[in-house]
């Protein structure tokens, strides 16, 4: 099942931190793009320009901020400072990338991915405490299955958003823009950070 975490842009951080924790917290966020920031700026090789997009240092300060968006480096990295596989399932693209998957960690927990969005995912269990479970046995491929099929529902239900061609409404100004790229442009040059998505 989905866990729904804040659309704060800090989705994937919370995410990670509930299927370790068990609950949302959203403070955990702050603590993560810590960890990204200190990996990655002591291995400039591994994350040099042509893979981080940007400079190392200038990318460092750039996670640090509490408007810029997790994803496959930031995944990557949190895999393995925490010894563990992460599963994203992509509704749009209905795969799922595993991160650590090479490492033969032990353990592996599920994110949702749905162009701009993560959330958690989890399993209820049969525990009369309501107990959930959110930690799998990387060998267990019957609960890799189970995600599988949960992307193909996701696809199918358009639970997902083509960061390329969604429409979005500025919150701040009402200008109306199409895809991440103008989203971001405006972000930058007007200093806007509230978007809508408007249903086409």
């Amino acid at each position: 099942m989905r866990k729904v975490v804040p659309a704060d842009n800090s989705c994937l951080f919370t995410s990670v931190g509930f299927v370790l924790g068990g609950k949302i917290d959203t403070s955990c966020g702050n603590y993560m793009r810590q960890i990204i920031a200190d990996q990655v700026s002591k291995d400039d090789e591994n994350y040099s320009e042509a893979i981080l997009g940007k400079p190392n240092k200038e990318y460092c300060k750039w996670i640090l901020k509490p408007e810029s968006w997790g994803g496959a480096i930031e995944l990557a990295v949190l895999s393995h400072f925490y010894g563990i596989e992460i599963a994203v399932v992509d509704t749009m693209n209905t795969v799922i990338n595993r991160f650590g998957e090479d490492k033969n960690y032990e353990y592996r927990v599920f994110l949702i991915f749905d162009g701009i969005h993560y959330d958690p995912l989890y399993r209820e269990t049969l525990e009369a405490d309501d107990t959930i479970q959110t930690l799998f046995l990387s060998s267990n491929e019957k609960v890799l299955q189970e995600a599988e099929e949960l992307a193909q529902e996701a696809k199918s239900s358009k639970q997902y958003t083509d960061v390329n061609n969604f429409t979005l409404k500025c919150l701040v100004c009402h200008e109306l823009l199409t895809g991440q790229h103008q989203a971001q442009t405006h972000a930058q040059t007007t200093g806007h950070m509230n978007f809508g998505e408007i249903s086409s």
